[in-house]
């Protein structure tokens, strides 16, 4: 059952490449089951750019900025999970989100990358950049990481027990 309204503020998780490893989809599944309960969300997945082993990585990056900002209109609010990012705590991010909604923002497009980062033109596209931690994770476990953060910003959103501080 979906229980958001239709002027609910609409979130997609824009991934570069499938995510291959079964129990990192296991997860990501279950978290984005939980997230339709609380506002459109979907995640959308660019296919792995094909003989990308014969591109150097400026050249992987400028494809994979290509099929990016080919899925991204000129409404939506483009942020990009960047190490160099914004950090926020779960409570500073749950802030964060319900700003853009009461600002009403209609669509907001998180992006986690390729192995070698955004091309130049995805970055200047970009309204912001958030950053999960300094540490680098595997671009595959960060989708995960990602998407639980996420739904704990909404279940703080809602005053929901989920999040302990």
């Amino acid at each position: 059952m979906i229980c958001y309204n239709n002027d609910a503020m609409r979130i997609t998780l824009l991934l570069v490449g499938a995510t291959d490893k079964n129990y990192l989809n296991e997860g990501i599944t279950d978290y984005q089951k939980r997230l339709v309960h609380y506002l459109p969300f979907e995640i959308r997945v660019i296919s792995d750019i094909k003989n990308s082993r014969n591109l150097t990585s400026d050249q992987q990056k400028e494809r994979e900025g290509k099929a990016i900002l080919d899925l991204v209109s000129s409404g939506d609010e483009l942020v990009l999970l960047d190490v160099e990012g914004t950090e926020f705590s779960s409570p500073g991010l749950a802030g964060w989100i319900e700003k853009r909604m009461v600002a009403g923002t209609r669509q907001l497009i998180f992006v986690v990358g390729g192995p070698y980062g955004f091309s130049d033109a995805v970055y200047k596209r970009a309204d912001s950049r958030m950053s999960l931690s300094r540490l680098t994770f595997p671009h595959q476990l960060v989708r995960l990481l990602f998407i639980e953060q996420l739904y704990r910003a909404m279940t703080i959103i809602k005053g929901e027990p989920y999040h302990h501080v």
